[in-house]
């Protein structure tokens, strides 16, 4: 069963707000706000149990077999990204039409609320993802901004929530941000898997000097919020445990198709103007605050 049909939770893995409650328990603090706002990310924010943690993990175990039953649903399926076959790099698009559990996430309101307060209004779908670095030789996910490989959408009115599934630590490949990229601009797109420094050709001067990352260690639950310019990248896990992580990419009620081509691999074209809507692209949450 493709499950884009359905545009609610199908299970009861993750909890729902009702019409009398507001989501205030979920909602991020004025001081985190502004730390967005000033560095372009926001990091440690819990947002999964443990028996969520586990439903996923065992979901992504099952979905990462190229024989699962649902496989031809992804809109991309990497084995390994990387074309290093030494440094491995699980990368997919689409686990939400497929496991009940991933599909579940969107709805999840400690995902949906802090989106909705970041970007100032109704928060649509755009697309999951689901990160996994191997023990001892999971590759690099080079510095890029999410924007850059995702201009067939404008406005630039988007945010990636990254939610790791293990605790997340400098030794295993975790998510190193440069505090106040995202006011840099639009820079040149890297191959995601491949030099992790490639980006640095594109900056100014300048910027070079402001290129200071920041390693982004978090436990297993929590969630890291950035801007679609924050420019973001890992390193390599030589562990001997794994480093798996699910993203949630979601734009603001509104945004639109900036081509007349799918916008992704097997899902019909949205015309250039119009925005996102319908079956691929539900509406997550309409706040009310």
């Amino acid at each position: 069963m493709d499950l884009s049909t359905h545009h609610e939770p199908i299970t009861s893995l993750f909890p729902r707000v009702s019409a009398a409650d507001d989501g205030a328990r979920y909602r991020l603090t004025v001081e985190q706000l502004a730390f967005f706002e000033e560095n372009g990310y926001l990091a440690g924010v819990r947002v999964l149990r443990n028996e969520q943690i586990d439903a996923l993990r065992s979901e992504l175990r099952d979905v990462a077999d190229p024989a699962h039953p649902g496989h031809d649903l992804f809109y991309e399926f990497h084995i390994n990204e990387s074309a290093d076959p030494s440094r491995v790099l699980f990368h997919a698009l689409g686990a939400w039409r497929i496991a009940p559990g991933f599909h579940d996430l969107l709805w999840h309101p400690a995902v949906t609320m802090p989106c909705a307060q970041l970007l100032g209004g109704a928060v649509r779908f755009w697309h999951d993802q689901i990160f996994s670095k191997p023990p001892r030789h999971g590759g690099v996910v080079a510095w890029h901004q999410d924007y850059s490989y995702w201009t067939r959408t404008e406005p630039i009115a988007h945010l990636t929530c990254w939610i790791g599934l293990d605790d997340s630590t400098r030794e295993n490949g975790c998510v190193r941000y440069v505090p106040g990229s995202h006011r840099w601009g639009l820079l040149l797109r890297p191959a995601l898997a491949g030099d992790i420094d490639a980006i640095r050709a594109a900056l100014t001067p300048a910027n070079r000097d402001r290129f200071t990352p920041v390693a982004v260690e978090t436990q297993a639950g929590e969630a890291s919020f950035h801007h679609p310019l924050m420019l973001h990248g890992s390193y390599d896990n030589r562990t001997e445990t794994p480093r798996r992580a699910a993203v949630v990419n979601v734009v603001r009620d509104g945004v639109r198709s900036a081509s007349n081509e799918p916008l992704l691999d097997g899902v019909p074209p949205i015309p250039k103007g119009h925005p996102l809507a319908g079956r691929f692209f539900p509406l997550l949450l309409n706040p009310r605050f």
